[in-house]
């Protein structure tokens, strides 16, 4: 298993082990790196995503790099996401100028660009299940579900009165999203019926940075905030709220559960640490 962990430029590719983690590779930007996304159908390539509007092509079996740099935003690339539908070798990214674009890897320009966002684009996600299909959630509080197929919106939702700043797609159901927002709030969203939200999740007491839907267990899922801890819930439950994590001492900016182990989560904040830890919730039946 790898981890990579980024930020002030660096990329670094760690390699848990029994002891900690161990430094596989360490490569370096001129900006700093917001984002990252694993090859679907490699296990050495990733790509990343800059403040200076680029993303890079990096293969971790080789000392030096980016294979390759693609340079077409005019702002802050703040998210990047590489489709998990294995026919199809696409990535999209979302950016600070208001545009989503569409990449193949293997052409040195984009193929798409999707433009109606009317702030910053913040988070930028692949259906697991439907092919072409990849929504955004912006600072113009609006969660939007996109077609590759029909270069365009098919659903706009106003899913909070604040900025959101993460989105997932439950793992489990092609129709279920939820949102993370300024508003300390988590919001569900099912896109047959999108009129109101299907589940809504308080507790956190500042801006929500990340959330993510567990790959092992259907209603799970967990969310960082710039309160500094990490947060598990089950929205099926009537006790929403399964486990808070508090072990940064600042804003808690990344996060993700291992695709391995179904009891292991990875965090990461501005303290400069990254954690792998076996949140109790876990080690339990949900």
């Amino acid at each position: 298993m790898q981890l990579m962990m980024w930020g002030c430029g660096t990329l670094l590719i760690l390699d848990p082990d029994e002891s900690g983690l161990r430094l596989f590779r360490s490569f370096d930007w001129n900006d700093g790196l917001f984002d990252v996304t694993w090859s679907e159908n490699n296990e050495h390539v990733l790509i990343t995503c800059s403040g200076d509007g680029s993303l890079q092509l990096w293969d971790t079996a080789k000392a030096a790099g980016p294979l390759q740099v693609y340079k077409e935003h005019t702002q802050e690339v703040y998210s990047v996401d590489w489709s998990q539908t294995r026919g199809e070798q696409l990535v999209v990214s979302g950016s600070w100028d208001q545009t989503v674009k569409l990449w193949d890897p293997t052409v040195g320009k984009s193929l798409c660009t999707f433009r109606g966002h009317e702030s910053i684009i913040y988070s930028t996600i692949w259906s697991p299940h439907i092919p072409g299909c990849f929504a955004s959630a912006s600072g113009d509080q609006t969660l939007r579900i996109w077609d590759v197929k029909a270069a365009g919106v098919r659903i706009v939702i106003p899913a909070h009165q604040a900025e959101i700043l993460s989105c997932d797609w439950c793992k489990y159901s092609e129709n279920l999203l939820v949102t993370g927002a300024v508003d300390c709030s988590l919001r569900g969203w099912d896109l047959r019926n999108v009129r109101q939200p299907v589940f809504e999740l308080l507790g956190h007491t500042y801006a929500i940075r990340r959330v993510k839907f567990s790959p092992f267990h259907a209603s799970v899922l967990a969310s960082c905030s710039y309160d500094f801890t990490v947060r598990f819930w089950n929205f099926s439950k009537p006790d929403f709220l399964l486990e808070t994590v508090e072990h940064h001492t600042e804003f808690t900016c990344g996060l993700d559960f291992s695709l391995q182990s179904p009891t292991q989560v990875a965090d990461c904040s501005w303290d400069e640490t990254i954690n792998i830890y076996d949140p109790a919730c876990l080690t339990v039946p949900a």
